[in-house]
């Protein structure tokens, strides 16, 4: 079944991710006595990743065996996945004395922590879901680890569990894959085994700077095939331990679960073009959330309160929610009184003063002018303060108009008339939007045909348009652009420093900045945090940043800028990366400007990949001409 056309081993010194040390103390630290081991079918997605996570491996120093394997005819993904078992079970044998450490080939690594490198209990991983202690074993999952990345000890009771995990692979005649058998000899051997458990919080979707003493090093991939073949394999049931209901906290909550399954299982029973269908279906009755996030509340406040790894109580939550709804509505006062009311309860957790910074927001868009009709505008709120470039959507309208704006959440059934503007929101364009400069982040979708189309980010989105029965869209511009119209700034002299402003997913990992480098939060909502920024970036040298609405805002006022991501960090930003040219395109730059991957110590930068390119004054025009010509529709028909 497998080939060795692809089998290294390499114990290069590390050039890439550090934590606190100097780049050749880390080299020198990695244990000779670790390896990481996956493998990869033969078609160029795998391939790329596998050769990805190579490179990953070698920047770290870190040995590793990967193989490229062909996949013979008439096995699918599944039959695929549970080869993993006998792979790991090689590897193990061919490496006795060495701890082996499993990782997903779409997965990766920023670093190897001493904690999980030099661990001495007999198994090491994530718990499922990559949970945290307040959710241990088999209370919320029919599983107890989570397969893509855990290690084996070289003890007699770990080696144990892989070989029981692979003979049951090789001799049970039943459809399912590697967690399965993992799970089998788990609850086998349990008994005998030690474990440690890794933190939550090491992974870069659950890192929490509130945390101490935990940097997050492990990025987690999905190809798909997992949501496929849920219900096409064999699945474990829970050991006892809380009802599937449990916890959300009340009997409901198990029955929304259970139709939350149900609706995910149709879903993905459906070829590609009708579940295409089922996505406008669900993008038009307000239950997107039910087929791409779960049960997370529309309003984003469960899942930034919830989130925060101090649990809040279902009081608080309801509090955070209050308050956020009346900042919805405009009522200052509201929120004034329900954020008191959470205070005296307790103090205030970063996640609730994140909730009512939000609020704030949206209650001063509301009230900008309270003599004349409020402008519905979606734009996307969350994370929670609010990340800088969807939160210029409303800034824009309401500095371009003087109107009041109200928030119109993005996955709301499609009913009222609203407009839609920055942001790479296109999917959720209903019928009864009107578009104004808004992109997507990937053009395998389809997009309304019937909306009315001023205007959208580029020519990329204007295809998509075109393709899914909609009209020629001739206007082009992110209105991120005109910021530089709201706030004119002057660029005197420079402070002779640069300022690096990184994506909100790339919060987390553990940078080396050199000294004449300061960095600034993404995480901005309110127009004077929005303010703030730009006062302080105009100030700078350069700006480095792997946020595109940064580097827009600093292309709108000609500030030197580099837009960048981190190695082992390619895919964490959301789509396919067709939406870095479809802005280029649509402002009209000399170049399409799209990520450089480059390493975590950033004391190695090279500036001369910063540009000083200025959208134009002509564009500039163009693309507030579009919001104001798309502000005069929604009044002409609903004024």
């Amino acid at each position: 079944m497998t080939t060795d056309s692809t089998f290294s081993t390499s114990e290069a010194a590390a050039t890439g991710a550090v934590t606190t040390a100097e780049p050749e103390a880390v080299a020198s630290s990695l244990s000779s006595d670790v390896v990481v081991c996956s493998f990869y079918t033969a078609d160029d997605y795998y391939r790329a990743h596998g050769k990805r996570l190579q490179e990953n491996l070698e920047r770290l120093g870190i040995s590793h065996a990967l193989r490229e394997i062909e996949k013979p005819e008439g096995l699918d993904w599944a039959d695929i996945c549970r080869k993993k078992v006998a792979y790991l079970a090689e590897v193990c044998a061919d490496n006795p004395d060495k701890k082996v450490f499993w990782i997903d080939v779409d997965c990766g690594l920023t670093d190897l922590p001493e904690h999980v490198r030099d661990f001495t209990a007999d198994l090491i991983g994530f718990q499922r879901g990559f949970s945290s202690p307040l959710s241990i074993g088999y209370a919320h999952r029919t599983r107890f680890w989570e397969p893509c990345f855990f290690g084996i000890n070289t003890t007699p009771n770990a080696r144990e569990f892989v070989r029981y995990a692979a003979e049951l692979e090789e001799t049970l005649e039943i459809k399912a894959t590697d967690d399965y058998f993992f799970e089998e000899s788990w609850r086998a051997n349990a008994a005998g085994l030690s474990f440690h458990v890794i933190p939550s919080v090491a992974v870069f979707s659950k890192a929490d700077a509130t945390v101490s003493g935990v940097l997050p090093f492990f990025t987690f991939g999905s190809s798909g095939n997992v949501a496929e073949f849920k219900d096409k394999v064999v699945q474990h049931e829970r050991l006892g331990g809380v009802p599937q209901g449990a916890a959300f906290g009340s009997p409901g909550d198990g029955v929304r679960r259970r139709l939350l399954r149900a609706a995910k299982r149709i879903e993905r029973r459906l070829p590609a073009g009708p579940r295409k269908s089922l996505r406008r279906i669900a993008d038009r009755a307000g239950v997107t959330h039910v087929l791409v996030g779960g049960a997370a509340s529309q309003l984003g406040v469960a899942s930034t309160v919830a989130g925060s790894q101090k649990v809040a109580s279902p009081h608080r939550t309801r509090l955070a929610q209050a308050m956020v709804v009346a900042g919805q509505r405009g009522d200052v006062a509201g929120v004034a009184e329900t954020f008191q009311r959470l205070s005296v309860a307790g103090a205030p957790s970063p996640a609730e003063l994140a909730v009512k910074t939000a609020a704030d927001a949206f209650a001063h868009f509301a009230t900008r002018d309270p003599q004349r009709d409020a402008l519905p505008l979606a734009w996307w709120a969350r994370p929670f303060p609010g990340n800088f470039g969807d939160w210029l959507s409303p800034l824009v309208v309401a500095h371009v108009t003087g109107r009041s704006v109200t928030y119109h959440a993005p996955t709301a059934a499609a009913g009222d008339a609203h407009l839609i503007s920055i942001g790479s929101i296109g999917r959720f364009i209903k019928p009864r939007s009107i578009v104004v400069g808004t992109g997507i982040s990937s053009d395998e979708i389809e997009l309304e045909a019937s909306a009315a189309y001023h205007s959208v980010r580029g020519p990329v989105t204007a295809q998509v348009v075109r393709a899914s029965g909609g009209p020629d869209v001739e206007s082009f511009g992110d209105p991120g652009v005109l910021l530089s119209r709201i706030f004119p700034l002057e660029r005197g002299e420079t402070n002779g420093r640069v300022a690096l402003v990184r994506h909100f997913t790339h919060a987390g990992l553990p940078l080396h900045l050199p000294d004449t480098w300061d960095e600034f939060s993404v995480l901005r909502s309110h127009p004077n945090q929005v303010a703030d920024l730009l006062e302080s970036l105009v100030r700078y040298d350069a700006v480095v940043t792997s946020a595109m609405h940064v580097m827009i805002a600093c292309q709108s006022y000609g500030i030197p800028v580099a837009l960048i991501t981190f190695e082992g960090m390619e895919t964490s930003v959301h789509g396919n990366g067709i939406k870095y040219r479809d802005y280029s395109l649509g402002a009209g730059l000399s170049q399409v400007y799209e990520p450089r991957a480059v390493s975590l110590d950033l004391r190695r930068f090279d500036l001369g990949q910063v540009s000083d390119e200025r959208v134009s004054d002509a564009k500039m025009d163009e693309v507030e001409d579009a919001v104001r010509r798309g502000v005069e529709d929604y009044l002409s028909r609903h004024g």
